[in-house]
């Protein structure tokens, strides 16, 4: 009977004896190797690929609308077409080309910013952003070279249409002065947002962070040779080149993804409504555009004109599927409970009394053994 009685207490000192050599371990060590003891039918889940967490998904979906994929695909055709319009400029090769370039960049500016403030639901919030200037967050850098692409290349969309309305040539010099600075914006605009959906936790998008940047800035020049074919460039020689390249990029970005990436984390990238339209983006971006650009050099002109808009038409298509798709992607993915817990090696096991026993003690701690040896 003094037996049993005198059990509770020895539990209870044998448990205070492990928690004080748990806290002298975290001390010297700064961290607990000892892994934790799960009591048999308690309500604590176990987390793991196979069981979930209550089945529950450990992510939130994104929370973005149906206007950001749109502001991305906006937003990478204008950045496109400024820089090409700058180019067109300081070669002076193209007038016309650099006018047109200038008006679509100011368009999608302005459209982008819209777009934005739309899924933000209230302006202010969009100047709030402004009010925080932190060069580690994708979103942060993202209104401000939003901001000041779209201040520089609405100015200098506005000196070239005074300069042509009132033939006042100050304008044109004020419009090149400006221009580096909206060129200087344009280039991370035109990828940034490949970053921003790459630096975070969502495994698909996560798991192409390297290349998503790339992806999307080639999707925008596709996209932007594509508007300023369709508004009367499709005989534009530089033009298809960049056509070329970029449909060629998407191209190498589509095989990638099948065939050489991990095929669990891509998933939704190949199956499901997600995949489907990742996929058309990527048909119609890549060796669609590319086989009809390619034809083009060898057709005669007519000919010539009407493949590269046909492949105009067929890049615009397919860099819009792609942001759509991507963002099915990213909240298909999230929804997969599984991912977040896969881990490429399995956690090294600790023995609990193994534990106890390679652990150096220091003087003053006694184990319950060695109490009731004494």
């Amino acid at each position: 009977m003094s037996a049993q009685r005198d059990l509770p207490q020895q539990q209870s000192r044998a448990t205070e004896a492990r928690l004080l050599e748990l806290r002298a371990e975290a001390a010297t060590f700064g961290k607990v190797q000892a892994v934790g003891t799960r009591i048999p039918g308690a309500p604590f889940p176990v987390a793991s690929p196979e069981t979930g967490y209550y089945g529950v998904p450990l992510l939130k979906q994104p929370q973005w609308s149906w206007e950001i994929p749109l502001y991305f695909f906006v937003g990478g055709a204008a950045a496109s077409a400024a820089v090409i319009a700058a180019v067109a400029n300081w070669t002076g090769d193209d007038e016309r080309l650099r006018r047109d370039g200038r008006l679509v960049a100011a368009a999608g500016s302005a459209i982008s910013s819209v777009l934005l403030i739309s899924d933000l639901g209230k302006h202010e919030r969009f100047l709030n952003m402004l009010r925080v200037f932190k060069p580690q967050s994708p979103m942060s850098m993202g209104a401000w070279v939003l901001a000041v692409f779209g201040s520089m290349s609405g100015a200098v969309a506005t000196a070239e249409l005074l300069e042509q309305r009132f033939g006042w040539r100050i304008m044109r010099v004020l419009g090149n002065v400006v221009e580096p600075l909206s060129v200087a914006a344009a280039l991370p605009f035109s990828n940034y947002t490949g970053v921003l959906i790459g630096a975070t936790v969502v495994p698909v998008w996560n798991h192409n962070v390297r290349s998503l940047p790339v992806h999307f800035g080639m999707s925008g020049l596709n996209s932007g040779v594509g508007v300023l074919e369709l508004a009367g460039h499709a005989g534009s020689t530089p033009l298809n080149t960049l056509g070329i390249g970029a449909a060629a990029w998407e191209t190498w970005e589509g095989i990638e993804v099948e065939l050489f990436r991990d095929p669990v984390v891509n998933e939704p990238l190949r199956h499901g409504v997600s995949g489907w339209v990742t996929r058309a983006g990527g048909l119609f971006s890549g060796p669609v555009p590319l086989g009809l650009r390619l034809a083009s050099l060898f057709a005669p002109r007519p000919v010539a004109r009407k493949l590269r808009k046909i492949a105009a038409v067929s890049s615009i298509v397919g860099s819009l599927c792609t942001r759509y798709g991507w963002m099915a992607a990213g909240k298909s993915s999230a929804k997969d409970w599984r991912l977040p817990l896969q881990r490429k090696k399995a956690p090294r096991k600790i023995n609990r009394q193994q534990s106890i026993e390679q652990f150096p003690r220091k003087e003053g701690i006694v184990d319950d053994r060695e109490r009731h040896a004494v």
